[in-house]
């Protein structure tokens, strides 16, 4: 595998166009090239027999069931409220005048 340069990491700087100094092109190309060995260290393992993964460890939802339950009276939670107008709660304008 060739070396990353520092012109390959000017390139794809300048794709997401990302403003890196010279500094770290030098610094960003060592980096990429760790991790593009890395990559290529991992290509070479067998994973035939190994199940693909999201996570790590198994996840399980710990949120409760949804139960279909009576709700409140509109009526009365309206009557609770500061002030109500057409069956809904009335509240200040908060982004200016109506179109």
């Amino acid at each position: 595998m060739a070396p990353i340069s520092r012109e390959d990491v000017a390139h794809v700087a300048r794709l997401a166009r990302l403003d890196v100094t010279e500094e770290e092109l030098d610094r960003f190309a060592g980096q990429l090239a760790g991790v593009l060995e890395h990559a290529a260290d991992l290509a070479v393992l067998d994973t035939a027999g190994v199940a693909p993964t999201a996570h790590p460890f198994p996840l399980v939802n710990v949120l409760r069931d949804d139960v279909v339950a009576a709700s409140l009276d509109r009526d009365e939670v309206l009557a609770m409220a500061p002030a109500a107008e057409d069956g809904r709660f009335r509240v200040p304008r908060i982004l200016g005048e109506a179109p």
